[in-house]
């Protein structure tokens, strides 16, 4: 059965399935910044991000991190669904330590939402191992 899985083209899916885990335990933090303001004010521009991240994230996480662009929609508490332009911001850091940056991230989404007058910043976190 293994050399009809390998000669199917499927030898990544073997090796993973052979050697199991590895890396070490990191949390992974994504965090989701909407960009359109309330009153028709202008939305948060690919520059005003940029310093953002270089004032706020940067800071908190110089080890680094990932954004990446994107679109999405959300749902208004008056029931209005806002299409918008997004950003989504990784982070990966070691599960030790995670208490003191989650604090950090909380208040990236504090500075976030008061600088550019958003509802929210969607925060999700999973349990991964990494490895450099």
């Amino acid at each position: 059965m293994l050399i009809a899985l390998l000669g199917a083209g499927i030898p990544a899916l073997v090796g993973a399935a052979l050697h199991g885990h590895t890396g070490v335990p990191y949390r992974e933090t994504r965090l989701y910044f909407g960009t359109e303001r309330p009153g028709g004010a202008p939305p948060v521009g690919e520059r005003e991000f940029d310093r953002f991240i270089d004032r706020k994230i940067t800071p908190a996480f110089p080890e680094g991190l990932t954004v990446q662009p994107g679109h999405g929609q959300w749902r208004e508490p008056s029931g209005r669904i806002v299409h918008e332009t997004s950003y989504e911001v990784v982070l990966l850091y070691p599960d030790k330590g995670a208490d003191e940056r989650g604090v950090r991230i909380e208040e990236i989404r504090r500075a976030y939402r008061k600088e550019f007058a958003q509802d929210s910043v969607l925060r999700s976190d999973a349990e991964v191992s990494a490895d450099y």
